[in-house]
């Protein structure tokens, strides 16, 4: 099992998505565990201030460093135990790689920034790492969080109902996914591809990997870069190549 914390002012964010479908089928089955944490509760004034003007000036508000350090002091006993994140436009970027890294931990804080940005002092002393789920600026960490969340989650044995499932995703191989076709076989004249329909196996895995290479080759090239192929993949990318300079 894998525990996730969520630190955030906004707690009310998380019902819903944490309710519905495979997330709640996991934590059902305590095959994942997630606590929303609100900051505010840590903040010690009579206000619950969590944001303040930033020193020297300028736009928007800052979190603080005192409820996020409360917070963790609240949750965590030892700090060696736990992977804590802060989600930031400032960290790195996402993918499935780094997902299958943290998948592998028992143990993970998430802390949503918010509003201008969090007090410098908690990226130095207070995390391990910074994850941005892409290159544009959203209103607050929360949705950042739900995204790290389920991408984790459904690496966690037994969350999936069939186990090849996520081996086969998008990203997961390095490349696109293939095509997918279900019943029926025809449909106001949109045929399925014959070879799904032909139950020879090897047929089938073999235009799954072209369809693969294609889709990767003409949408996202710059994966094939850093994968490893074969020289029958390379032979295939040629030839695709080749096809679409005919067009």
């Amino acid at each position: 099992m894998i525990r996730f914390d969520i630190l955030t002012v906004f707690p009310g964010m998380f019902v819903s998505p944490f309710d519905c479908s495979l997330l709640k089928k996991a934590r059902d089955h305590t095959l994942i565990d997630i606590q929303v944490h609100d900051i505010r509760l840590y903040a010690e004034d009579r206000h619950r201030m969590t944001d303040d003007a930033p020193f020297g000036g300028g736009g928007g508000m800052v979190m603080k460093v005192e409820p996020i350090d409360r917070a963790l002091d609240a949750i965590i006993t030892d700090r060696n135990d736990v992977l804590i994140v802060l989600l930031t436009p400032q960290g790195e970027t996402f993918n499935q790689k780094t997902a299958g890294e943290l998948a592998a931990r028992s143990r993970i804080v998430l802390i949503c920034g918010h509003y201008e940005g969090v007090d410098e002092r908690v990226r130095t002393y207070l995390v391990d790492r910074e994850i941005s789920i892409g290159d544009y600026v959203l209103t607050g960490g929360e949705l950042p969080a739900m995204v790290v969340v389920d991408a984790i989650a459904r690496l966690v044995p037994g969350v999936l109902g069939n186990v090849e499932s996520a081996s086969l995703d998008s990203y997961a191989t390095g490349l696109l996914e293939y095509p997918h076709y279900t019943r029926p076989a025809e449909y106001r004249g949109w045929r399925v591809p014959d070879v799904l329909l032909s139950g020879n196996h090897r047929e089938i895995d073999q235009w799954r990997r072209k369809e693969s290479l294609r889709r990767t080759q003409f949408r996202r090239p710059d994966l094939l870069e850093r994968m490893n192929l074969t020289e029958g993949d390379r032979k295939i990318l040629a030839a695709l190549k080749a096809e679409k300079n005919k067009e």
